[in-house]
């Protein structure tokens, strides 16, 4: 997606930036953004390790798992 941008392009939307919210707006935004994606990553990770215990935990896969190896064993 912003492969395409290329460093005039990512130059460029700095200076609009820039002009736009001024020299002392423009650390707060990099820090809320920031922030903003930390939290975004975080929660994301939360969802991922809650789907895995999900499935580590389904009692179906566990039951077909018990016939296989009642099975195995005769």
């Amino acid at each position: 997606m912003f492969q395409s941008i290329g460093i005039p392009g990512l130059i460029l939307i700095l200076v609009i930036a820039l002009i736009i919210f001024g020299p002392k707006k423009l650390p707060e935004i990099g820090r809320a953004f920031g922030r903003t994606l930390t939290e975004f990553k975080g929660a994301t990770k939360g969802l991922v390790s809650d789907e895995d215990k999900r499935e580590g935990e389904n009692p179906e896969l566990t039951t077909i798992e018990k016939k296989q190896d009642k099975s195995g064993d005769a």
